[in-house]
C-alpha cells in the first residue's frame, strides 16, 4: 500500500467537507487512503461521522448561528 500524500494536519482541516460529501473526487481519494493508514485520523473521522449523526437524530431544528459560528471554529482550530 503506498503512503498518503496528504498529512493528517490536511486531512483534519477537509475532514468536515469530506464528511459532508463536499470535495472533488481526488481530495476525497487521498483522504481515503490517509484514512485507510493512519489510525488516529481514521479515530477523528468516525467520531465526527457518529458525532454527526447524533446531531441528526436529535432533531429537524437548526442550530443558531451563533452556535454554529462556535462549534465551526472549535473544528477549525483542532
Amino acid at each position: 500500500m503506498s503512503k498518503s500524500a496528504l498529512t493528517c494536519e490536511e486531512v483534519l482541516k477537509h475532514l468536515v467537507a469530506y464528511l459532508d460529501r463536499d470535495t472533488d473526487a481526488h481530495t476525497a481519494a487521498e483522504i481515503e487512503r490517509h484514512l485507510e493508514q493512519c489510525r488516529g485520523c481514521y479515530s477523528r473521522a468516525e467520531f465526527e461521522r457518529q458525532l454527526k449523526s447524533r446531531v441528526r437524530a436529535a432533531g429537524s431544528r437548526a442550530a443558531p448561528e451563533r452556535l454554529r459560528a462556535r462549534i465551526k471554529k472549535l473544528v477549525d482550530e483542532f
